[in-house]
């Protein structure tokens, strides 16, 4: 096998690609059945050589790739990848790493252990906490509230990881309105349901209202879990960490409730001097879930679960085999901190972004996010018949589109986002926002710069002046 000739196609595909992105069309150009067709239909009946391979899926996937790594892609909130950090998982793919424990991967361990005591301080979290790298923001919330679970029902004295949850004392869940979906999804996954929590109002910005989170602790008797969330998913709003927190850690007659934050997004705005005072309170909560593909720019996919008390991360996550060796100097076993066995080395990539970014480097990009979404903000809404429905803290703009004929304005606003996605400038999406429909606008990526919010936002307008976009929804 010629190594050094496939990698260096490899790499050259690679490089074409990032260093083009700029300028592609944002969405895909191919529809799916012309992807299906690329991509084949029948098993191959015999073997290819590996770099007709690669030739073979650039062709296939080309036109069927989105454009998130380039500075104009706002439809999630998605990073794109920093150069050190993309370069450095190409090498992580290369050295192929299961980072389970020490023993498979001493180097894949040290890294791991490096940035989470890195991660910690630029999250101003406690330097005690223990850190897990998993897959995303889903089993981060999962791998915290499984931490949660074992020490509320533990406090309660029941052995959830050896008994399960038959007979168990009651658990109570408590949420805010506006959580995201992969909170449930995480509640369902560790058998607590996403229909039997207790949901606390949320203010007009999506904040969980903390002056009524008391009344409803006062109906839970017994083992509590509290989820707070920093970074909504629509307004970017982070709730009232330090009240949440102190409600809940202080229940009269009760036990302290667990608190637990989402923060995949938001969380980061605790390493911004500028933005931090936004997540006051929140080192006081119990775990933190975050992601590294969102603000950190970080390949997919990493996703970093936080938990203050180690002892109680290990006992929902550790698992034990004769044949799995563990460390015996003091060394990191990455396993003991996530439900995965195996592990890619994610590490690695990590490590390269804040080592390229530096502390000053990830704070302007956090900042610099945050003034793009205002520019839009400020751009968009000085149109006639667009209105912004969300206070712009962080990096979260929605927008919505009257009908300049008097019809239906979420028609008309999804008939914009519509036109600006098939236009190819930009690429952002629609949600429904207290009834209303919305289009989103999640500026992530160190690509960004206030020329292309200048160039979005024009086709943005474009899009909202044309006749082709006006439904037919005007009264008769």
């Amino acid at each position: 096998m010629d190594w050094d000739k496939l990698m260096t196609a490899v790499a050259g595909h690679a490089a074409a690609y990032r260093t083009d992105v700029a300028n592609r069309f944002v969405g895909p150009h191919a529809d799916i059945d012309q992807l299906r067709r690329a991509f084949g239909t029948a098993v191959p009946e015999g073997p290819t050589d590996a770099e007709a391979v690669i030739a073979e899926l650039v062709r296939a996937a080309e036109d069927g790739l989105v454009a998130m790594t380039g500075p104009r892609y706002f439809g999630f909130v998605i990073g794109s990848s920093v150069p050190a950090a993309a370069a450095a998982d190409m090498l992580t793919s290369a050295w192929d790493q299961n980072t389970f424990n020490y023993v498979m991967s001493p180097a894949g361990s040290v890294a791991e252990e490096t940035v989470a005591r890195w991660l910690l301080d630029l999250l101003r979290l406690p330097e005690s906490a223990s850190v897990g790298l998993v897959t995303g923001a889903t089993m981060a919330n999962f791998t915290g509230l499984a931490a949660a679970r074992h020490h509320v029902l533990a406090e309660a004295g029941w052995d959830v990881e050896a008994d399960g949850l038959y007979g168990a004392p009651e658990l109570h869940v408590v949420v805010g309105a506006d959580r995201h979906a992969s909170l449930d999804l995480a509640l369902r996954y560790l058998g607590l349901g996403s229909r039997r929590v207790r949901v606390v109002a949320a203010d007009d910005q999506g904040r969980m209202r903390a002056d009524v989170l008391p009344a409803v602790l006062a109906e839970c008797d017994g083992p509590t879990i509290v989820c707070a969330q920093a970074g909504n998913v629509g307004s970017g709003a982070i709730d009232p960490m330090a009240a949440i927190c102190a409600a809940a850690h202080q229940r009269p007659d009760q036990p302290p409730a667990w608190v637990h934050v989402d923060g995949a997004f938001g969380l980061w705005a605790a390493a911004s001097p500028a933005l931090r005072h936004l997540c006051d309170g929140v080192e006081q909560a119990d775990s933190w879930a975050v992601d590294a593909h969102k603000w950190l720019n970080v390949p997919y996919d990493t996703g970093i679960a936080i938990v203050r008390y180690p002892n109680d991360h290990v006992a929902a996550t550790w698992q034990a085999a004769a044949y799995l060796l563990e460390g015996g100097q003091g060394e990191r076993d990455s396993a003991w901190f996530t439900p995965e066995s195996s592990r890619r080395a994610r590490g690695f990539p990590v490590w390269a972004a804040i080592r390229e970014l530096g502390r000053s480097g990830i704070v302007e990009l956090i900042e610099r996010c945050c003034g793009h979404a205002r520019r839009f903000a400020a751009t968009l809404v000085a149109a006639p018949g667009v209105e912004i429905l969300n206070n712009v803290v962080l990096n979260q703009v929605l927008v919505h589109f009257h009908d300049p004929r008097g019809g239906d304005s979420n028609a008309y606003t999804r008939a914009v986002i519509d036109r600006v996605q098939h236009d190819g400038t930009c690429w952002l999406g629609g949600t429904e926002w207290q009834g209303r429909a919305a289009m989103r606008i999640s500026v992530s990526a160190w690509t960004t710069t206030a020329a292309d919010v200048d160039r979005s936002a024009e086709a943005i307008l474009r899009a909202a002046r044309s006749p082709e976009t006006v439904p037919n929804t005007a009264p008769a």
